[in-house]
């Protein structure tokens, strides 16, 4: 059901058409895959693909990596849609590319229309897979698939604008050489892993030093960068962010970037603590996490830059890291805070209460988001239960997590 081959000549089906699903889309057309499906919800697909049919998507921009890996280029698709059936018709290799606050509605469409010998990438995971899984058994849906996701996008990519409006053009900022990805369970893991050298989107990484197998798809949601860096960057770097263009930094707030311009030792230094906290619970829990030495945080790359440079990379801080100039946020309301502190952070709080592993740092950013977005990310914050797995003691998690044995309520 599985077999090279078919995964070779199947069609690939992009949900999602923000930076990184345009971006992943393109790629895959200008990387050799045949027939590309690029979909995006009804209510946002005029603001997303309203002239894509006409312009095809341009891929540009420095496209950092230590083995120089670039591939620039226009490509146009098989398919464009709002119809998701439509989308998923008899292909094999689907890549789920949204924010994780999107999951609930994506995958309440998603299900119905799965298909026996679908392997689904879920880029980035932020416990994607175990969303998508928890809403098969919902929806009674049967299907053998392969549902797995990833520690991160295969690259920093953003949607050029041109006076507030969007345009075809995609700037990457950098290619990732290697990224970890697990599959639910992890017995999928082997055929999951192969399945990603069949979409051009991870070319940079099968060609550079490869994709890297995690430990349970728990690895994969510790192993994201982003809420270690992104929430003590913007939240401690706030005072910068917003007096960017107005007070210092020249007339331009857009040319900010949380790297460039707010990384600091201190920040670093909570950066790093944040981090010994996600160590703990991963440790606690039995899983893996990906493992870096403090110099890496003591950059302005910080543990971003091993993704794309590998782990001799380092930016001290009295040099400027020009790379990450317009990157932002720009705003205290960005997904740096509103996405990464009730997802990212206040899963590890409820870890932390229920495998008795205590989370200040961890803590002080869902308190200082909470305030400074005037949202209360422990009220509405991700839950366990909302992944279906509040209920499990350790054991019945890793079995689950592992081997696919769930134990209902």
């Amino acid at each position: 059901m599985f077999e090279d081959e078919v995964l070779k000549n199947s069609p690939v089906a992009v949900l999602g058409a923000g930076a990184v699903g345009k971006t992943c889309a393109a790629d895959c057309v200008l990387g050799g895959n045949k027939d590309v499906r690029l979909f995006e919800l009804p209510e946002f697909y005029d603001q997303n693909l309203k002239n894509v049919e006409k312009t095809g998507i341009t891929l540009g921009g420095i496209q950092k990596n230590k083995y120089g890996f670039k591939r620039s280029g226009k490509a146009f698709f098989n398919l464009l849609t709002s119809d998701i059936k439509e989308a998923v018709k008899e292909a094999k290799l689907i890549i789920v590319a949204i924010p994780s606050v999107a999951h609930d509605i994506f995958f309440e469409k998603l299900v119905p229309v799965l298909e026996d010998g679908m392997v689904i990438h879920i880029i980035p995971d932020n416990y994607g897979s175990l969303k998508l899984r928890k809403k098969m058994r919902e929806l009674n849906c049967t299907k053998r698939v392969i549902i797995g996701g990833w520690s991160s996008a295969p690259y920093g990519t953003r949607v050029e604008k041109e006076g507030g409006v969007q345009t075809s053009d995609m700037w990457l900022v950098y290619r990732a050489l290697t990224l970890r990805g697990a599959s639910l369970p992890s017995d999928d893991q082997e055929i999951f892993l192969n399945s990603s050298k069949y979409l051009g989107c991870f070319d940079s990484i099968t060609q550079g030093d490869g994709a890297v197998g995690g430990n349970t798809v728990m690895d994969t949601g510790f192993s994201n960068v982003n809420p270690v860096l992104h929430c003590p960057g913007t939240i401690l770097g706030v005072g910068v962010m917003e007096n960017w263009g107005r007070i210092y930094g020249g007339n331009d707030k857009y040319t900010y970037s949380i790297y460039s311009h707010a990384y600091c030792e201190s920040i670093a230094e909570v950066q790093y603590a944040f981090f010994l906290e996600e160590v703990k619970l991963a440790e606690a829990m039995g899983v893996g996490i990906a493992k870096y030495p403090k110099k890496n945080f003591l950059s302005r790359t910080s543990i971003l830059g091993p993704e794309y440079m590998g782990d001799d990379c380092i930016v001290p801080f009295d040099e400027q890291w020009e790379t990450g100039y317009r990157t932002g946020p720009f705003s205290i309301q960005d997904r740096y805070v509103t996405e990464d502190v009730p997802v990212g952070c206040h899963i590890y709080h409820e870890l932390g209460k229920k495998y008795g592993v205590e989370t200040p740092v961890i803590d002080s950013m869902i308190t200082l988001g909470s305030v400074m977005t005037g949202k209360d990310f422990y009220k509405n914050g991700l839950t366990l239960d909302d992944l279906g797995i509040g209920h499990l003691d350790k054991d019945q998690l890793l079995d689950y997590l592992n081997h696919g044995n769930y134990v209902e309520v």
